[in-house]
């Protein structure tokens, strides 16, 4: 039977404080390149895998019930990708087929839970955006946006971490719908990219601004409709001053708070009460049945050119370590990819 070495990102021992690559190595162990008989699932030859937030709490070694189980250290780590499947004991897949879901840091993975994938139909499109635009962050964003805020015309909606793989998308939305877009970012460059190639209304650098409740009442005078929540911390607190009544907070991620031992309070939850503000955390996955609905609203807006969307590519898996911990620092400018295989 024929074998293949593989390679893979293992997680070395949990992370404490602010997560580096010596958390990480490389392994290579060798693979049979068909499942044996009597077994379930399928096995994939991984393309393309994706670098997304949530990943550090999986890292770590958590004492409280989460949404997600801690990786095992001595093990890939996992998260979500793009693969073609070489072998299939599923009646849900075949040879050949292209796939998007969760998959490991590897170069080829035995998957036995198939249900947390998903058959590309779409292949029009750059396979490296089911990582991000048409994959777990562009759902992200619909159901945050969409589904979650009930958006009308003429809003005025802030998206902090903007340019990250869901802000970039949830501006975007906004702008579709007709509202008025502002956005926060932590570089010069990804300011410029928020006003210049996603066309949203105004952006600011938070790195450059002492009083983020000054800085908003500068660029949203009117005030806040509907907030995006990805950092948590001092913008959070800040952004409750300037909501406007019956506005709406989706509650997508607190990255600011990710590497704190002690995570910063909010002191002004009391305006949620004046005025009436519905504020909601939620998980994607909870949302999944909601796919093809979201495709057909984004896929057109693709084609026509009413979407764009900015990918940081990194090419092997010996880089992909970097490429995570890189999140952290705000080192990469749209959605971190890692290109293991191009066929």
């Amino acid at each position: 039977m024929a074998q293949v070495r593989n390679k893979q990102v293992i997680l070395k021992e949990y992370v404490s404080g602010f997560p580096d690559e010596s958390y990480m190595s490389l392994n290579t162990t060798i693979l049979p390149l068909k499942l044996p008989e009597g077994s379930s699932g399928v096995l994939l030859k991984n393309l393309y895998l994706s670098c997304d937030p949530y990943m550090i709490n999986r890292m770590r070694k958590l004492n409280t019930p989460s949404y997600v189980e801690s990786f095992e250290p001595g093990t890939p780590i996992n998260g979500y990708g793009v693969a073609k499947i070489l072998d299939s004991r599923s009646p849900n897949f075949k040879e050949g087929d292209l796939v998007w879901g969760r998959t490991g840091w590897e170069e080829y993975s035995i998957i036995k839970a198939t249900e947390s994938l998903f058959k590309i139909h779409d292949t029009d499109v750059p396979l490296s955006y089911y990582t991000g635009l048409l994959g777990m962050p562009g759902m992200t964003a619909y159901v945050g946006f969409h589904e979650l805020c009930s958006p009308k015309q003429g809003e005025h909606v802030f998206i902090s971490a903007a340019s990250g793989a869901v802000g970039q998308l949830v501006g975007q939305f906004a702008k579709l719908l007709g509202c008025h877009v502002v956005g926060s970012a932590g570089s010069k460059e990804k300011v410029d990219l928020l006003k210049n190639k996603f066309g949203f209304d105004e952006a600011f650098n938070y790195k450059e601004e002492p009083d983020l409740d000054a800085a908003l009442k500068r660029y949203l005078p009117e005030g806040i409709d509907i907030y995006f929540e990805n950092v948590g911390g001092k913008m959070l607190d800040a952004v409750l001053l300037n909501m406007r009544v019956h506005g709406r907070i989706a509650v997508c991620g607190m990255i600011s708070q990710y590497n704190l031992e002690k995570p910063e309070g909010v002191h002004n939850l009391m305006h949620l009460i004046s005025k009436r503000v519905r504020m909601q955390g939620f998980i994607v996955s909870d949302h999944y049945h909601l796919y093809t609905k979201f495709l057909e609203l984004i896929l057109p807006h693709i084609k026509q050119g009413n979407i764009v969307y900015v990918e940081d590519v990194v090419e092997g898996l010996e880089s992909a370590p970097a490429a995570l911990v890189g999140l952290y620092s705000g080192r990469n400018v749209g959605k971190q990819v890692v290109v293991v295989s191009r066929e």
